[in-house]
């Protein structure tokens, strides 16, 4: 399997499950420039990070990657403890933190794809900003008594959730007393697949 990705981009997510599942990987690094390239639009038109290709087989959409790689290590149980409601749950955090907060940091990301001037891109930056304060919190509620999104151990959907706090502290998203989202979070840094991933990345 060869993940393509950015440092730091949501396609870390991708680089910690392949950590966790153990299985042999291959990385390929991409600038900003790379991304639109002839080369890379082959493999995602799009020219968006992560892209994945396992035998030929190329996928693209980073909750498609994330559940095609839990789907390789099933003893892994990344995708929950086996039962139906247990999967449906990781799919429901994965959901919400690739539909709702992914989407609203685009808004913090991207605000010149929205608007022309300065002083409205800061306006909407700000409105998201407090939006994710909001969506976080109820990531923090879930987490008041389990270590993880899904329970007790990690899940596709914490290795999600580990990147887009990484992003809310760059950007000084207000998590003041979210302290269970704090706890997740050195839990995290503190796991051998996150450090592994973040030292392939130049992150540690």
């Amino acid at each position: 399997m060869k993940l393509y990705y950015m440092p730091g981009a949501c396609s870390l997510a991708s680089h910690i499950v392949l950590e966790w599942i153990g299985k042999p990987y291959d990385t390929h690094k991409l600038s900003r420039d790379e991304l639109k390239g002839p080369e890379f639009l082959k493999v995602n038109p799009l020219g968006a990070v992560p892209a994945l290709v396992d035998d030929g087989f190329a996928l693209t959409q980073n909750v498609a990657i994330l559940e095609y790689l839990a789907e390789q290590a099933p003893q892994a149980k990344l995708l929950g403890d086996g039962s139906a409601r247990s999967r449906a749950d990781v799919r429901r955090w994965l959901g919400f933190i690739n539909s709702d907060i992914h989407k609203t940091f685009s808004m913090i990301f991207g605000a010149g794809r929205f608007l022309n001037e300065e002083g409205p891109q800061q306006e909407l930056a700000a409105s998201a900003s407090k939006i994710l304060t909001r969506l976080f919190a109820l990531l923090d509620a879930q987490l008041i008594n389990q270590p993880y999104l899904g329970g007790e151990a990690p899940s596709i959907a914490d290795a999600y959730l580990y990147v887009v706090l990484r992003w809310a502290h760059a950007k000084q998203v207000d998590l003041a007393g979210q302290d269970h989202l704090a706890a997740f979070f050195k839990r995290m840094e503190d796991n051998a697949g996150v450090k592994a991933a973040l030292k392939a990345e130049g992150l540690a």
